[in-house]
């Protein structure tokens, strides 16, 4: 009798993953997490914790507040939401830690981190619903009367902003768009980030297609947003701040989708960052590094002008 988990491999998306006959799914890369410091990091004083959001998907947040200075003053809410091509990563990697972290304290904001369910385990749109989730429990924290005491004491609500890097801005970018699809008034975005977007185009993407099996093509919305100039011109926020990296194989659809917004009639304020010398996610690699810092201030700042 042959074993059902043979070592036939069915799809080979090296260096991410395979997937052999049985349904076994094999990571090339190992993701650590580490603690959060519910009694603050000693080295940046930034306070963080985790909660899980939904009991029957296991779907959580990393929590990250920075030193209080005015009880009576709220914080702007970032709610971010990482990349790894929809199959990698998590918000606990010691990579998302020191990031959001990081940017928590350059922007002074309270930061929720989502781990969503990956794919293929768990095929797409299951990222975008996992992240909703996260999204609709976070505002019920809007009147200060939800279940988890950061958000009810230190978060603003008039001032959210969701942002993400690569796949996560992607998943950033439609849950602006289901915001408003699905007419939620309790949902009140401010402004969108978008860290080297992974977008799609007019030619197939092999890995969105594995891993989205109910996908529409490549005009598939959720790939491709330049696709439906109505659906973009629907964008429920006021503000958007698209970052780019010169040597970045995905730069040209972060440049279509900046073209097809400004195309759709889309009444917000949209700026472009590009840094130069660079490739996808860069600032991830080596966060010390000149450029990475650059480009962490420069989401902060807008942030900061955004609120001012």
């Amino acid at each position: 009798m042959v074993p059902t988990d043979s070592s036939e491999v069915l799809h080979d998306f090296s260096p991410r993953f395979r997937v052999y006959k049985g349904g076994r799914v094999e990571r090339f890369r190992e993701i650590a997490s580490i603690p959060a410091f519910p009694s603050g990091d000693p080295k940046t004083g930034i306070r963080s914790k985790d909660t899980v959001v939904a009991m029957d998907t296991g779907v959580s947040v990393r929590l990250f507040v920075p030193p209080i200075k005015n009880l009576n003053k709220k914080l702007p809410l970032l709610i971010y939401i990482h990349g790894g091509a929809f199959c990698l990563q998590s918000a606990f990697s010691s990579v998302f830690h020191k990031y959001v972290s990081s940017l928590a304290s350059e922007a002074n904001v309270i930061a929720v981190s989502v781990e969503y369910r990956l794919a293929p385990e768990h095929p797409i749109p299951t990222c975008y619903d996992d992240t909703w989730d996260v999204i609709r429990w976070v505002f019920s924290h809007a009147g200060s009367q939800g279940p988890e005491t950061w958000l009810n004491l230190y978060a603003d609500f008039d001032r959210v902003f969701i942002a993400g890097d690569s796949a996560g801005a992607n998943i950033a970018h439609q849950m602006v768009i289901r915001s408003t699809l699905d007419h939620d008034d309790l949902i009140n975005v401010l402004a969108l980030v978008l860290v080297h977007p992974f977008f799609g185009d007019d030619e197939p993407d092999k890995l969105w297609m594995f891993l989205c099996p109910d996908n529409s093509g490549t005009n598939d919305t959720r790939l491709n947003p330049a696709a439906d100039p109505a659906q973009l011109l629907s964008l429920g926020c006021k503000k958007m701040l698209i970052c780019l990296a010169e040597n970045d194989h995905l730069k040209d659809r972060g440049v279509t989708y900046h073209e097809a917004l400004k195309k759709s009639g889309w009444e917000g304020v949209v700026e472009v960052f590009e840094t130069e010398g660079e490739g996808h996610v860069f600032h991830l690699f080596n966060q010390d590094s000149e450029r990475a810092v650059a480009l962490l201030k420069r989401v902060a700042k807008f942030i900061k002008l955004t609120c001012a």
